[in-house]
């Protein structure tokens, strides 16, 4: 493992559980962040001296890409204190599932990740010495993930250990617990607040009033889109209605596993022969997902650029077979045969997998390192309607109908989330929004609309996916005849994962 620049390792040092994981830093491996107002506190103060004292980049993309991680750390951790109103980075910092992957030989693994369990019990008192600003629906919302970390213990922990770090989760729990019941009602972090954390994050001047605008365009385009594709299978029902019979033909149970790697195949053979990407090597490979990772219905988690090449889980989580028939069914509809390929679209090919397969090559450690997350998950978002205008499975209208409701799901999650922090909606207005505008119902609905209390800029989905298809338009624009998606997207992926406001730069090095 290469040692870092003392301003990457600054930035590095305040994110530890991202850049172990995402990034492949596995100096990191068996260690957790200190997360107490004093620790992170020291964690900025080393920030500071290292932006202070050390000369800036040779590279000016570089420079202005490690300026925005280290004024975003300052902002979210420094000024509006983030770890004191969320679990959030909590879980994250206390996850095991990290270790799960094959980046490294079993026993290593093992090894590292007994040291982190050990560590526990610090990790957790740093928490709850923290987490005193954390308001009613953010604790509510979290709670059922924190009792979850129970399930990533490995039986065969060392049983002093394990004890030590069930006692410290029950402690945990008790405390978001409190919380829950007796924390701030109103989550809103106000239009200040969120313009920062967005801004920050992003290297953006951010107008959220103008972002919310953008979106309820968005959501026109593709209610306008979605009525054209549920027209091709009966005209005669409105498309949502026609949309929520479509995702109830699914796999059962034991079949979800099964249509993800059929539809990660195709993924990949139609990313390679349409040439929408720089790379289309890799081994990706379908798997349930571990259990304290169950929360999630479908993720990614790729061959990281700082280890050896090995292959990217593909995260599936089936209902739980203990599950009630409605629930369970309600689960599936997440796999069903309309929406299983636009989620494999956007988590393996051209999406997630094929952007990390880029990563991979990315000229510097900078940009093999810090990835900005609007533009991870606004690419794989732009991947599902790239391979609607490329004709990925052009012959069943499914397909596009259901790129269309994960993005009618992104774009209220956007609307919502500015609703929510800015302009007073509560979580049941948010919910009722995303029964309206989307194929989601109940239970899934609120789940959406609870979401947006704990992560705030989780419309980064549509925010990403916009900027860089304006990107694209200009591109063609200037670029003319030399214009073609493989040079656009070689150019946006050499450059790693960019912050937003860095993304011409692909325009002037492409």
């Amino acid at each position: 493992m290469t040692d870092l620049h003392p301003r990457l390792r600054a930035v590095c040092d305040l994110s530890v559980a991202e850049v172990r994981e995402y990034s492949g830093r596995h100096e990191y491996d068996g260690r957790v962040q200190d997360l107490s107002p004093d620790g992170v506190q020291a964690g900025l103060a080393r920030l500071a001296a290292a932006a202070r004292d050390e000369p800036a980049l040779g590279d000016a993309h570089d420079e202005a890409h490690l300026r925005v991680f280290e004024q975003a750390a300052r902002v979210g951790l420094g000024d509006l204190q983030m770890h004191r109103r969320s679990p959030y980075p909590h879980l994250a910092n206390l996850d095991l599932a990290c270790y799960d992957r094959e980046y490294a030989p079993p026993g290593e693994r093992a090894r590292a990740r007994a040291r982190h369990l050990a560590a526990w019990p610090d990790a957790v008192d740093a928490a709850i010495a923290s987490l005193d600003q954390v308001p009613a629906p953010v604790a509510a919302a979290l709670s059922g993930a924190v009792q979850g970390l129970a399930a990533g213990i490995p039986d065969d922990a060392d049983p002093r250990t394990a004890t030590a770090a069930r006692a410290a989760h029950a402690r945990l729990a008790e405390h978001v617990g409190a919380a829950a019941a007796a924390g701030d009602p109103d989550p809103a972090l106000g239009g200040a607040a969120l313009t920062a954390l967005m801004s920050s994050a992003e290297g953006i001047e951010l107008d959220l009033g103008r972002l919310a605008e953008r979106a309820d365009a968005e959501r026109d385009r593709l209610a306008e889109r979605l009525a054209e594709s549920c027209a091709r299978i009966d005209p005669g029902r409105p498309a949502l209605e026609v949309a929520r019979q479509l995702v109830r033909d699914h796999p059962d149970a034991g079949g979800v596993i099964g249509a993800a790697r059929l539809w990660t195949g195709r993924a990949i053979e139609f990313t390679r022969q349409a040439r929408l990407v720089p790379y289309t090597d890799g081994e990706c490979v379908v798997a349930p997902a571990p259990e304290s990772r169950r929360w999630a219905m479908a993720m990614i988690s790729t061959s990281a650029p700082g280890e050896p090449d090995g292959p990217s889980m593909y995260y599936i989580t089936p209902p739980d077979p203990d599950w009630p028939e409605s629930e369970a069914n309600e689960w599936l509809e997440v796999f069903s045969d309309t929406t299983l390929p636009a989620i494999t679209v956007h988590e393996v090919a051209p999406g997630h997998f094929s952007h990390g397969r880029a990563i991979r090559r990315a000229p510097t450690e900078i940009r093999r390192t810090l990835h900005s997350s609007a533009f991870i998950e606004g690419w794989a978002h732009y991947a599902e309607e790239l391979c609607v205008e490329e004709g990925f499975s052009d012959g069943d209208p499914r397909f596009a109908v259901g790129v269309w409701l994960e993005a009618l799901v992104r774009v209220t999650r956007l609307a919502c989330a500015i609703g929510l922090h800015t302009a007073g909606m509560s979580v049941a207005e948010c919910a009722r929004r995303f029964e309206s505008d989307t194929h989601l119902s109940g239970p899934a609905a609120l789940a959406e609309a609870s979401r947006a209390t704990f992560d705030p800029t989780y419309g980064r989905y549509t925010w990403g996916k916009l900027e860089i298809m304006g990107l694209r338009e200009r591109a063609r624009r200037e670029w003319g005849a030399g214009f073609s998606l493989l040079r656009f997207h070689s150019a946006l992926l050499a450059l790693g994962s960019p912050p937003l406001g860095l993304l011409p730069a692909a325009l002037e090095r492409g």
